[in-house]
């Protein structure tokens, strides 16, 4: 059913939720896993000096949360494969999807509620109104 799957990952808890569900999805499927993890640099363009700084400690921060994604599933016998681009995370998302023949999409979600929802917006919830692919949303744990 499903041989592509894409895991996209911001180093939150919420995505190390998706993450486990991912691996065991693609282990049970025998697919690969895709990491993603996009780097919004126009959210910093403004800066007037120290945007470059910022987009560098983002890409750098996006290898390693890949990379943890890669060391997981290698750990689980899964073949994974990485990526670090550059754009609106939701758009970004749906660019991967449609050039690598992604079977399905699981992201982590944070579980707002009410206003705190509605204000923050979601790059998850965006990208489920928005695909052409199934959405495998995983909520964080909580402490409770």
């Amino acid at each position: 059913m499903y041989s592509e799957i894409l895991v996209p990952t911001d180093g939150s808890p919420a995505s190390d939720a998706a993450i486990e569900h991912a691996i065991d999805l693609a282990d049970q499927y025998g697919a690969r896993l895709h990491a993603l993890y996009v780097v919004d640099g126009a959210a910093y363009s403004s800066l007037e000096a120290g945007a470059e700084v910022v987009v560098e400690a983002l890409e750098t921060e996006g290898e390693e949360a890949t990379g943890r994604v890669a060391d997981a599933a290698a750990d689980a016998g899964v073949d994974c494969v990485t990526s670090v681009t550059s754009g609106t995370a939701y758009q970004s998302i749906h660019d991967y999807v449609d050039e690598h023949g992604i079977d399905v999409v699981v992201m982590g979600t944070h579980g707002r509620k009410g206003l705190d929802r509605y204000l923050l917006g979601s790059v998850t919830e965006r990208v489920v109104r928005t695909s052409d692919v199934p959405v495998l949303t995983v909520r964080q744990p909580t402490d409770e």
